[in-house]
C-alpha cells in the first residue's frame, strides 16, 4: 500500500484514510498526540473556552497565565515562559535570545537534530554520506551567512565540542541541542555527555538550550532535563504540550527572558498575533492536568517497554540483525547492527528495507510514517491489545522477508 495522503477522521488511537481503512497510528503527527487523538477532557475544555473568548491579540488571557504557571512548576529550568505557535518559532527566538545577550554570533547545533525550518538551523539533519562533516542545508534559498555561523558537532563526542569551542574561542553564543535526538529516531545520550556540554557552557560563558519540542511533555511532565538532572539555561517546548494543538514555548532563566520585548526594557524582539491563543493554551492547560491526575507516563513507559521487547524477542526468533531503540513512549526497530551512538552509526541503516518494512505494515493496519529513520510514538489511548496486535503484524511481515532472513 502507498501511504495515504488524506485523513477524514482519527479518534484514540486509530487514523481513518479517505478510503475507509482504518489505522492503529504510531506516526502521532510527529509525537504531539500524547494522550491520543480527540481526547475528550482536552477537547470539552477547548469548546468551553470557544464559547467564552476568542481572539483578543493585547495583554494576556486567565487562560495563558494559568498555563505558564504549570510550565514554571514543572520544568526545571523555567523561572519565566513566553508562548508562540511552533518549535521552529521558539528555537528562533532562543537562538536570537542567546545572541543579543552574548554579543556572539555562532551556533553549535549536532549533526542528526532537527530545530525547525530557519536558516539559523536547518541544516546537517538527514545528510548524506558523502556530505557529512560539510554544511549540508535543507533548504535551497538559504542564507550563506547564516549557514556560516551554525557550526556542526557530533553527539556525543564531547571532545569535538570541546575542539570546536577551541577554534571558535569568545565566538559561541550557544550550544542547541535535542537531549534525545527523535528526529533520526531515538539516539540516548551517553552516560556524561549532557553533563559535559553544561559545564563547557558554563565555563565559557555559552547559553545552553535544550530543544524539548519532542521530550519535553512526551518523556516526562519536566521534560527530558527533569529526568537526566541538567538544567540548561533555555529551553523550547512543543508538541505533546498541547494533545495536537498548536502551541510552543520557549522558557529558561529570569535574566535570560527579561531581555525579551515583552517585558519593559527588553531588547529582543518577541511578537506574534497568534502567540499565547486561548484555544491552545487550553488544550496544553487540560492536557498537562490529565498527566498530572492520571498516570499518562506510567501507561505509555510499560507498553513501550512492552513493545520494546517484543520487538527484540521477534528478531531474536527469526535470526535477524537488527537494533530496537526508544526511550519511554518513542520506538523504531534500526535495519543494523548496533550499537548506535551517533548520527553516522545510522549510515549504515537500509533504508529501502526500513521502508518497505513499514508499508507491509501499513498493509496490515499498523500506521509507522515509512520514512527512513522517523520514530514511532505510543499515545495513552493505546491498548496492551493495540502492542499485541502491532507485534503479531510485525513478526509476520519480518518472517516473510526474504532480504533480513539471508
Amino acid at each position: 500500500m502507498s501511504p495515504p495522503l488524506a485523513f477524514i477522521r482519527a479518534q484514540g488511537s486509530v487514523i481513518t484514510d479517505a478510503d475507509g481503512h482504518d489505522f492503529l497510528d504510531y506516526q502521532a503527527a510527529f509525537g504531539p498526540i500524547i494522550l491520543g487523538h480527540n481526547f475528550p477532557e482536552v477537547n470539552q475544555r477547548v469548546q468551553e473556552m470557544m464559547a467564552r473568548i476568542d481572539l483578543v491579540g493585547v495583554g494576556q488571557t486567565d487562560v495563558e497565565i494559568d498555563l505558564a504557571r504549570k510550565v514554571c512548576e514543572h520544568i526545571p529550568s523555567a523561572e519565566k515562559v513566553l508562548f508562540c505557535n511552533s518549535g521552529s518559532e521558539a528555537t528562533y527566538g532562543a537562538v536570537r535570545l542567546a545572541r543579543a545577550v552574548t554579543g556572539r554570533k555562532k551556533i553549535i547545533k549536532f549533526q542528526g537534530c532537527y530545530h525547525g525550518w530557519h536558516d539559523y538551523l536547518a541544516m546537517n539533519v538527514i545528510t548524506p554520506a558523502e556530505k557529512l562533516g560539510m554544511r549540508d542545508p535543507l533548504s535551497a534559498g538559504s542564507l550563506e551567512e547564516a549557514l556560516r555561523a551554525t557550526l556542526i558537532c557530533e553527539f556525543n563526542n564531547l571532545e569535538d565540542v570541546s575542539r570546536t569551542l577551541q577554534q571558535n574561542r569568545g565566538e559561541i553564543a550557544a550550544i542547541i541541542i535535542e537531549p534525545i535526538p527523535h528526529n533520526i529516531g531515538c539516539v540516548l545520550p551517553q552516560p556524561g555527555f549532557l553533563e559535559g556540554l553544561r559545564e563547557m557552557t558554563r565555563e565559557n560563558g555559552i547559553i545552553l538550550i535544550f530543544d524539548e519540542v519532542v521530550t519535553g511533555f512526551r518523556h516526562s511532565l519536566g521534560g527530558y532535563q527533569k529526568l537526566c538532572g541538567v538544567t540548561p539555561d533555555l529551553t523550547t517546548l512543543g508538541k505533546a504540550m498541547a494533545n495536537g494543538y498548536p502551541i510552543a514555548a520557549i522558557c529558561g532563566k529570569s535574566e535570560l527572558m527579561d531581555q525579551f520585548n515583552t517585558r519593559q526594557g527588553g531588547c529582543v524582539f518577541f511578537a506574534g498575533t497568534y502567540n499565547g491563543h486561548p484555544f491552545a493554551c487550553a488544550a496544553a492547560l487540560a492536557t498537562i492536568e490529565v498527566m498530572e491526575k492520571q498516570r499518562v507516563h506510567e501507561h505509555v513507559f510499560r507498553l513501550g517497554e512492552k513493545m520494546r521487547k517484543g520487538l527484540q524477542d521477534i528478531l531474536q526468533l527469526l535470526k535477524i540483525k537488527a537494533t530496537v531503540a526508544g526511550f519511554g513512549s518513542v520506538f523504531l526497530i534500526y535495519f543494523l547492527e548496533g550499537p548506535v551512538n551517533n548520527y553516522a552509526d545510522l549510515l549504515q541503516n537500509d533504508q529501502e528495507l526500513f521502508v518497505s518494512h513499514r508499508r507491509k505494515l501499513m498493509d496490515r493496519g499498523i500506521f509507522q510514517l515509512p520514512l527512513n529513520l522517523k520514530r514511532n510514538h505510543i499515545s495513552f489511548s493505546h491498548t496492551d491489545e493495540d502492542i499485541e496486535r502491532t507485534l503479531r503484524a510485525t513478526e509476520e511481515v519480518l518472517a516473510t522477508t526474504p532480504s533480513v532472513r539471508e
